[in-house]
């Protein structure tokens, strides 16, 4: 991966307009799908196979006018005045009969229907008109809406003076999020953070400009895909969040080691492609965790949760496409001018230069690991006590009752509780099939009075068949509101009674409604927590034990996630629902927080906890590992590490924290009431980690451990993969890129190579060379030793140890690339031997492996003989190689040397216990 990415940002640096200009067509192209794709976002929540769901489905179907889309206005009276009053009633059943007929209109009920209990309250002050419109709230139009509105707007003009009208209902309990300029905010302090971070001013739009462009394309790629499937509307603004936010922190990355390298003398396209490579590998390691994450709320099996998350997902994925290209093609275009303002040192009366002070970074962490255990306990301690409110965390989906207090539909939801009780905003649906009874009505009236009778029921409004008499419903007002959790157990206590209501009428009886159904949704994402949270913990616990070879390094990370994600549940829940500063921020009412937060905040916040992690911990590992082969694994050694790689990275950390805590924190004043919870939890939670765990609790805990922080158990080692997410390839390669020679030739290098298999070395030091049009023929008494080299050099098996270069690529770096052109035919294998160098040599390669070359039987010689020759002589700017193993080398050199090739010396390869006993 990091040899790719050096390859790729050198391009993207030597080629920036062509990289710049691809992906402006990109933005376009998204443009205009999104323009002639876009079909509306969708703002109704539904979960397939649930009570909730099948009970309006099967009401959809049987019972029309109960099942689609609610809408209502509450018509208060003027001081004094009685809502009977013909002066109310007579306009008021007017309006009934006029919206009766308004396109995808059910019914409509009039408070004044003796059939209808309830739309008048008690004190007769005030009056609710009901109306069904058939379908979802996002398949009804604007139009049908505006007329609706405009109709509920003439009746207020035609009340007495002093009367009060509101509109509301399901309808209109939802309102689209938009961008409002205090976003812009975050932003802008993401600027001066990366004007301070970069000393330059043309640097420090660059991670801006990158994330911008990907927002860009992933928010128009999201409105394109409403086309194609039904997105919820908090899904392009979770996405505009998070691409934001990752999209600059992982330019800074990149940026910022370049930077660092260019003051350091690396030349700009050398530094660039380096860092690209280095930098680039954390950032696609970062971004692959975030995705499986996101990725991973599908484990709820909630549609609109599901696609929000694939939303997202995306978003991260081209944040970082275009951060691996993008950034550094900008740096093509800024050049020399990345070094930025070099900061000069000091200089004393004399004029000589002053001693260096510590920086703010070497004293923290000097600090903070100076007594370890106590740092460690008290930052355990204090999140501890942070996160306690978080036992108590509520959880709903958003209703009227959120909506700003200058919405006419809160202010509906506000002036029905108040005078019809706050279950009136939330009823319940009970209905299933009556066909089997001869008393349909009488059936209804019996199942009202035993609902009634339950606790939490403040009364059944309706309790009638159909037309048809095949269904029946009961239409109960609990006692709380839709968000209280007191109604969610009033649904789990009236389902509990339907074995027995079975029994005893014969009815099997759902209860539904979007009150039930927002129940369902939270229920299901309540139980899904607890798996999802299994699945990130225990998906960061392995990832950081392959990136860190180490067992406590992955388990304290694990560790300082739960805390950083109690906190901000516990910052959440004393906002939210207890209150605290919630007038400060805007919050317009307390009380649940939407369902999903959770889960989303759990499947992001674990990426980007992952970012710091691997930034911060790998330069301290790096440093460990450089120093222990000077000085041993000592217990100082891994102390200084610590501090040193603490202090090369934190200057990048800190400014990535406090990015995404602006953009996230931006999203909370003015921010809509879906996403204000969320960007809360989130902002909290990116302070919390990085500044608290990965910067205090991390250098704690890495000193308390010394080097046994580096342990792992040798079996599990050899499990895992390796993934160099460091960069450890590209700095390698540095490091060699003038062996076996400057501008060498050769197309087969190797020295001290050695290949193992299950611990056990299968071959040691070999070493060899083969230049263009040149045969190699390796032997040995063990088959299994050639056949490894061979397999090596043609990139099939990694080498253990020594160096390796083929074609230019050094292995095992370049493996992918050595793969796909290095021809390979097995002689031994029982088919075709002229077959089997036929494919070998296709595709043009121009280095062929053959093993078992002597195994060929006399009638194939000439014929193998005839291809190799015609496949050197096919370039002769660039003659076909061959590296041949044999047991009987003399007779491969004959095949070889007839084919026109000029046979190298035979290369022996001895197994290690052979070299130990010619060297003894």
């Amino acid at each position: 991966m990091s040899t790719l990415l050096y390859s790729l940002g050198r391009w993207s640096y030597r080629h920036p307009w062509r990289v710049l200009g691809s992906w402006l067509i990109i933005l376009l192209v998204m443009g205009g799908a999104a323009l002639g794709l876009n079909k509306g976002f969708d703002n109704s929540f539904s979960i397939p196979g649930t009570e909730a769901q099948e009970g309006l489905e099967q009401l959809s179907r049987t019972f029309p006018q109960v099942s689609g889309t609610a809408a209502q206005f509450i018509v208060i009276a003027a001081d004094g005045d009685d809502i009977e009053d013909a002066a109310y009633r007579d306009p008021i059943e007017d309006k009934v009969d006029e919206i009766v007929d308004f396109p995808g209109v059910e019914g409509s009920t009039s408070p004044y229907d003796e059939m209808v209990t309830g739309l008048l309250s008690d004190d007769g002050t005030a009056a609710i008109v009901q109306a069904q419109f058939s379908g979802s709230s996002s398949e009804i139009d604007d139009e049908t809406k505006d007329d609706f509105a405009a109709a509920v707007d003439e009746l207020r003009d035609e009340l007495p003076e002093g009367a009060q009208v509101a509109l509301g209902g399901d309808l209109y309990a939802t309102e689209l999020p938009t961008v409002t300029i205090t976003e812009a905010v975050g932003v802008v302090i993401a600027l001066l953070v990366l004007i301070v971070t970069f000393r330059s001013f043309v640097l420090a739009g660059l991670p801006l400009g990158v994330a911008l462009l990907g927002v860009g394309v992933s928010m128009l790629g999201i409105v394109a895909a409403t086309s194609v499937a039904t997105v919820s509307a908090t899904t392009p603004l979770l996405a505009l969040m998070l691409g934001l936010a990752v999209g600059i922190d992982y330019a800074l990355f990149i940026a910022a080691r370049h930077q660092d390298q260019v003051r350091e003398g690396v030349d700009p396209e050398e530094s660039a492609a380096r860092a690209t490579g280095t930098a680039g590998s954390a950032v696609t390691f970062a971004g692959a965790t975030v995705l499986i994450a996101l990725i991973g709320l599908g484990f709820a099996g909630i549609p609109f949760l599901t696609t929000m998350g694939i939303a997202a997902a995306v978003a991260v994925a081209i944040a970082v496409l275009i951060a691996v290209t993008l950034t550094p093609a900008f740096l093509g275009f800024v050049k020399g001018r990345a070094v930025g303002r070099v900061r000069r040192p000091k200089k004393t009366a004399d004029g000589r230069a002053a001693a260096r002070k510590d920086g703010f970074a070497v004293r923290w962490v000097r600090g903070v690991t100076r007594h370890p255990l106590i740092t460690t306990i008290a930052v355990a301690v204090g999140l501890g006590v942070v996160a306690i409110p978080s036992a108590q965390l509520g959880l709903a989906l958003p209703n009227a009752g959120v909506l700003p207090a200058d919405s006419e539909a809160r202010q509906s939801y506000d002036l029905v509780g108040e005078h019809f009780g706050e279950g009136f905003n939330g009823p319940l649906i009970l209905t299933g099939t009556i066909v089997t009874s001869d008393d349909p009505l009488g059936l209804m009236e019996d199942i009202g009075d035993e609902v009634e009778k339950i606790d939490g029921v403040a009364e059944v409004a309706l309790a009638v068949p159909n037309e048809t008499a095949d269904t029946g419903i009961v239409q109960i007002v609990p006692e709380t509101g839709p968000s209280d959790p007191a109604t969610a157990d009033l649904v789990r206590e009236l389902r509990s009674h339907h074995d027995e209501w079975l029994d005893e009428y014969d009815i099997d009886l759902k209860v539904t409604g979007f009150t039930a159904v927002s129940i369902d949704i939270s229920d299901r994402l309540g139980a899904a927590l607890l798996p999802f949270g299994i699945f990130v913990v225990g998906l960061s616990f392995v990832l950081l034990m392959i990136v860190f070879r180490s067992i406590w390094v992955p388990l304290k990370a694990t560790a300082g996630y739960l805390l950083s994600i109690l906190a901000a549940f516990g910052v959440v829940t004393a906002v939210f629902e207890w209150g605290w500063g919630a007038d400060l921020l805007h919050v317009a009412k307390t009380g649940p927080v939407i369902a999903f937060m959770p889960i989303v905040v759990m499947g992001v916040l674990f990426g980007l906890a992952m970012d710091y992690e691997v930034f911060l911990v790998s330069r301290m590992r790096e440093d460990f590992v450089h120093a222990s082969r000077r000085l041993g694994r000592t217990n100082e050694v891994a102390a200084d590490a610590v501090r040193s790689g603490f202090t090369a990275s934190s200057r990048v950390v800190t400014a990535a924290a406090i990015i995404m805590f602006a953009v996230f924190a931006a999203f909370v004043p003015e921010g809509d009431s879906s996403i204000k919870p969320i960007a809360l939890a989130l902002a909290v939670g990116i302070a919390v980690d990085a500044f608290l765990i990965r910067m205090t609790l991390v250098p704690a805990v890495m000193a308390l451990l010394g080097r046994h922080a580096w342990w792992m158990p040798a079996w599990l080692e050899r499990l895992l993969p390796h993934f160099d997410i460091e960069g450890e390839a590209v700095e390698r390669e540095r490091e060699l890129a003038d062996w076996p020679e400057p501008r060498s030739t050769a197309v087969v290098a190797a020295e001290g190579v050695v290949i193992a298999e299950r611990e056990e070395q299968v071959v040691s030091d070999v070493s060899l060379r083969a230049d263009p049009g040149d045969a190699l023929v390796v032997t040995s008494p063990d088959p299994r030793r050639t056949r490894a080299v061979l397999l090596a050099v043609a990139g099939r098996i990694p080498i253990a140890d020594g160096r390796l270069r083929v074609a230019g690529h050094l292995l095992p770096g370049r493996g992918a690339w050595v793969r796909t052109h290095v021809g390979v035919a097995l002689f031994d294998s029982g088919d075709d031997p002229v077959a089997t160098l036929r494919e070998a040599l296709s595709g043009g390669t121009r280095l062929v492996v053959l093993d078992a070359l002597d195994a060929l039987a006399p009638a194939a010689v000439d014929r193998v003989a005839d291809l190799l020759r015609a496949a050197r002589d096919a370039d002769p700017a660039n003659p076909l190689t061959v590296v041949a193993s044999a047991h009987d080398a003399q007779r491969a050199r004959v095949l070889l040397a007839s084919a026109g090739f000029r046979v190298r010396e035979t290369t022996a390869i001895l197994s290690p216990s052979e070299i130990l006993e010619v060297t003894a």
